[in-house]
């Protein structure tokens, strides 16, 4: 089992395209990509935290149409533009604000929004958010898990971690005259 973080889906949000510049030609096709891109890195049994803005406006059907769709064993981390259709589906896991969670021995602090300071985070934890779609310049430790940011699929907390290292200084080359 492999657990995963993402956000800010914006299912049915024809705002989303415009908004925060995806390159999709329709909103139906935004949501068949991302449903494609999601079950083409999740099994069935991972575990997957979604922090937050699952779908906008949408009704309950289509939310649990949604959530039946994805692979993975769900979690919600309640965004802004989550409503009852979609806290209240029996398709998650889990529905809650905030959460800690240890993954691979790493202590997480999850929440829709970016905090600027969080429990522990002197202690090494790390934030994992959504809400700012990539915007947000982000503080150490502290990572934007949303779809803008990663591909529109996704992605792990290794993965997190090994984009945002700091690459090694190049190797000055020297010339003989």
């Amino acid at each position: 089992m492999t657990v995963w973080f993402t956000s800010d889906n914006h299912f049915g949000h024809t705002g989303a395209r415009s908004l925060y510049r995806r390159p999709f030609a329709s909103v139906a096709e935004m949501d068949r990509q991302m449903v494609h891109l999601w079950n083409s890195v999740i099994e069935p049994n991972d575990e997957v935290w979604h922090l937050g803005d699952f779908a906008v406006r949408q009704p309950p059907e289509r939310v649990a149409s949604l959530l039946a769709e994805l692979h993975g064993q769900k979690h919600l981390i309640i965004g802004n533009n989550d409503n009852a259709a979609v806290t209240n589906c029996p398709g998650w896991k889990s529905v809650q604000a905030y959460a800690e969670a240890t993954v691979d021995g790493t202590p997480l602090v999850l929440c829709h929004y970016p905090f600027r300071t969080w429990r522990n985070m002197a202690k090494g934890w790390i934030n994992l958010h959504g809400h700012s779609h990539g915007r947000l310049k982000p503080m150490p430790r502290q990572f934007d898990a949303g779809v803008d940011v990663w591909d529109f699929r996704p992605v792990t907390l290794a993965g997190i971690i090994q984009r945002t290292k700091p690459r090694p200084p190049a190797t000055p080359t020297t010339t003989t005259p």
